[in-house]
């Protein structure tokens, strides 16, 4: 941001001495303001430094690949029988949807460059203040739109650019829990719409009460995984529960695990022998399929103890084939996940997601006051409704501006 000159400031004028007492100085030549010409030294460079700095994320970004991926993919929709093999051609239309996504961010912030660069020759022709202010306030703009394509460069793990699977599970907190899960839920998919991703409910365990015991949201695009990895972890809510009589403070929890998407030709043997498979009927509010057909259907691999579920198409055989999918991302991440020291536990259900758990990333206080609190980053907000509305820019953000730097977490949340 460019300094400002404030008028006024420095002028001569009435001051005020020990005692109290005011007396008026003389007279002073008031300060010469900053003159035209510096304000449009000092905002011709910081258009120079954006486009060095745009012409650098474009390069590490690979944005010419993206824009001969566009084209292609874009090409092959074009042809004859496209829409012959369905799920293909849908996989084909996410991929596309994704990759415009971000070719038209950098196209967005290109357009905004050259017009910026166009008002910057124009105020420093006619050095008039008022284009300097319309520079300023493009600059402005420029700059924040900027900061959103330099978080892309903090995609730097070898999933990052994968779409996601994010998975809820209700904690300690009873009925609480439950309904915290499914706020979370909603949290989540407002956020990945917010994003402009497609989202899908692969598998959802409803509670008798309220909310949700379970759910497993899939977020289709390139990315996802890189946004949503921040939400990994135990989430706490505390609030007045809605479900006392006495209207009682009451604490909840529900554990997030976030798993990156993979083809269905992952190269990783998952033998018939380690796998148990249950089919029953699909669960939910209601409906003319519900509860009908078996349909649904859940895989534990009984080695890791790893259980995935998926209940959203009215076949069979396609919801085996995306939890056959889903549980080779799993086990293909934890194995990595061994290789880096981590552990396979770290994709099974959460044991310990209640006071005092290990993992507890954020807090989300909202009486007697309002806060949310990231125990890894020390980030805090004070609008929680916004936030459960799927405003978690922030967190996410400075979650991956504080992984990139190294820094140890700053404590627990909220306590």
């Amino acid at each position: 941001m460019g300094r400002r000159s404030w008028p006024g400031v420095g002028s001569g004028g009435p001051r005020r001495v020990r005692g109290g007492v005011v007396r008026s100085s003389p007279a002073a030549a008031p300060e010469a303001p900053r003159n035209v010409e510096g304000h449009v030294g000092e905002a011709h460079q910081r258009v120079k430094e954006l486009r060095r700095d745009y012409d650098r994320l474009r390069g590490a970004l690979k944005v010419d690949q993206l824009e001969a991926e566009r084209a292609a993919l874009e090409g092959r929709m074009g042809e004859p029988g496209f829409w012959d093999d369905q799920e293909k051609a849908q996989q084909t239309v996410v991929r596309l949807k994704s990759v415009k996504g971000e070719t038209d961010a950098f196209s967005a912030v290109a357009r905004r460059l050259d017009d910026l660069e166009v008002l910057d020759e124009l105020a420093e022709a006619e050095g008039d203040e008022g284009a300097m202010a319309e520079v300023r306030r493009e600059l402005e703009a420029t700059e924040k739109a900027m900061g959103d394509l330099e978080l892309r460069t903090y995609f730097t793990g070898e999933f990052d650019a994968h779409g996601a699977y994010v998975a809820i599970q209700a904690g300690a907190g009873g009925v609480d829990a439950c309904d915290w899960a499914q706020m979370l839920l909603r949290m989540f998919t407002r956020y990945a719409e917010r994003r402009g991703y497609e989202t899908a409910l692969v598998d959802v365990d409803y509670d008798d009460q309220a909310g949700i015991r379970s759910a497993m949201l899939h977020v289709k695009g390139r990315g996802a995984f890189g946004w949503f990895r921040s939400e990994r972890g135990t989430h706490r809510l505390v609030r007045i529960s809605p479900f006392d009589a006495q209207a009682r403070r009451q604490t909840a929890f529900a554990a997030v695990d976030v798993t990156p998407e993979f083809d269905e030709d992952i190269e990783i043997e998952v033998k018939d022998a380690d796998l148990r498979v249950d089919t029953y009927s699909a669960g939910g509010p209601g409906g003319q399929h519900v509860n009908k057909t078996q349909s649904a259907v859940r895989i534990t691999h009984l080695p890791t103890g790893i259980v995935v579920a998926c209940q959203q198409d009215r076949s069979q055989h396609s919801n085996r084939r995306t939890a056959m999918a889903l549980l080779k991302g799993k086990l293909y991440q934890a194995e990595i996940e061994k290789r880096e020291a981590a552990t396979a536990a770290g994709y099974q259900n959460k044991s310990n997601m209640g006071f005092g758990a290990a993992d507890r990333i954020r807090s989300y206080t909202m009486q007697p006051f309002t806060l949310v609190k990231d125990s890894r980053t020390g980030h805090e907000e004070t609008d929680v409704q916004a936030i459960v509305d799927g405003e978690i820019d922030g967190f996410v953000e400075a979650y991956l501006r504080w992984q990139a730097s190294g820094a140890p977490p700053r404590g627990k949340g909220g306590d």
